[in-house]
């Protein structure tokens, strides 16, 4: 390198990234104005986080039901492809994800890129189901009579999903792609202390070929997000998976309201290859009875 290039890199100013939220699309600071610091596992200063209020919340919470109708009418094998394709961009950006999952968690970059090779899988796996879960909780229904009886699944609606405190990674994406592949619409309040793998897949998510609004990324305090969103009117679901046993009935408390879905809090393995508990949770079973109608003056019916 010459003398020119190494002054130059030393007069050179250092770009630090702007953490934001992820709304409708979006990327909007807080509409309170306000941060908050986050450090790694040493209390090493990372990064200013936007701290998301109540305003945020519904803003968030308005974004996701204006996508719900597109994103639930798309065909399940649409679906499935935009899938598909963040895990192509996940991948693309995994050094990024390996740098701050390392930090968020303490990990070696080893294990911080093992968490995020099984985070892209995971993306995957839940693709994969999107055109094949109604095939497995659907299906047809033997009945008495000239009758077709056909139970298939539908999405419950707008979903609330508070991302796992320690897993920032794996555990984010394992409870916001099954709810998105089944054809809901979310809005995630990421890890607390360490948001920043969240906001950053909400720039993965803005370059895709998902629809703004069908996720949202939240920052901040969890119980301070969390507590409008479950009392909110127009969220239909909402995952305490984040939240510790005390916020836990809080928020169902508060969720009674309208009769949300509630998945509670459990200890759960992220890397361990989970089931569909997730990908049935938001989901309602529509049955429909048709006439099968009659063939002819023999009375032989299809």
């Amino acid at each position: 390198m010459s003398d020119k290039s190494e002054k130059s890199e030393q007069n050179r100013l250092s770009v630090f990234k702007t953490y934001k939220l992820y709304v409708g699309g979006k990327f909007p600071r807080s509409e309170s104005g306000r941060v908050y610091e986050v450090s790694d596992s040493k209390g090493k200063w990372l990064a200013n986080a936007p701290r998301a209020s109540r305003k945020d919340a519904r803003d968030a919470v308005v974004a996701a039901r204006k996508a719900f109708g597109g994103w639930s009418g798309a065909t399940a094998y649409n679906r499935g492809q935009i899938l598909y394709r963040i895990a192509e961009m996940l991948e693309g950006r995994k050094d990024q994800f390996v740098r701050e999952v390392a930090d968020a968690e303490g990990l070696s970059k080893a294990k911080a890129a093992a968490v995020v090779d099984a985070a892209i899988d995971r993306w995957v796996w839940y693709a994969g189901w999107t055109d094949k879960i109604a095939q497995v909780i659907g299906g047809a229904n033997p009945v008495a009579g000239p009758y077709f009886n056909l139970s298939t699944p539908e999405p419950t609606g707008v979903v609330v999903a508070l991302a796992p405190q320690e897993s920032s990674f794996l555990g984010l994406i394992s409870v916001i792609a099954p709810v998105i592949a089944t054809g809901n619409t979310v809005v995630v309040i990421a890890s607390e202390r360490s948001p920043l793998p969240a906001l950053s897949l909400g720039e993965v998510l803005a370059t895709s070929d998902l629809p703004g609004g069908v996720v949202n990324v939240l920052s901040g305090g969890t119980a301070e997000i969390a507590a409008p969103l479950a009392a909110h009117q127009d969220v239909n679901a909402i995952d305490l998976a984040g939240a510790d046993d005390v916020l836990a009935k809080e928020l169902e408390i508060a969720a009674a309201d309208n009769l949300k879905r509630v998945v509670r809090p459990q200890a759960v393995d992220y890397f361990v290859t989970p089931g569909i508990e997730r990908l049935t949770a938001f989901l309602e079973t529509k049955t429909v009875w048709h006439p099968t109608g009659a063939l002819g003056v023999s009375g032989s019916s299809y």
